[in-house]
């Protein structure tokens, strides 16, 4: 009984889904947009520049780090060698 009141139930879902993927119906003819007609446009030059820029600080910033980072285990590195090299 659990199994055919599961399926039957899996049977509504499924094809309510399949109705609600049809594609709408076609148009009959081809419909010119009006020359007047205002179109959102998003100008793209700007968008593609400040994100090259974002990616170019943010590799700089990466960059400046560990270079940092790196200098000072360097000079930690320095700073241990002249103790070991006093006690021996």
């Amino acid at each position: 009984m659990k199994k055919t009141l599961l399926a039957v139930t899996c049977a509504i879902v499924l094809t309510g889904s399949v109705f609600a993927m049809q594609p709408p119906a076609a148009q009959g003819e081809y419909v010119p947009a009006s020359p007047g007609a205002a179109t959102e446009q998003l100008p793209a030059a700007p968008l593609l520049i400040a994100a090259y820029a974002f990616v170019w600080v943010a590799a700089m910033v990466y960059v400046w780090t560990v270079w940092r980072l790196l200098n000072k285990v360097e000079d930690d590195l320095h700073a241990l060698q002249r103790k070991t090299s006093r006690t021996d």
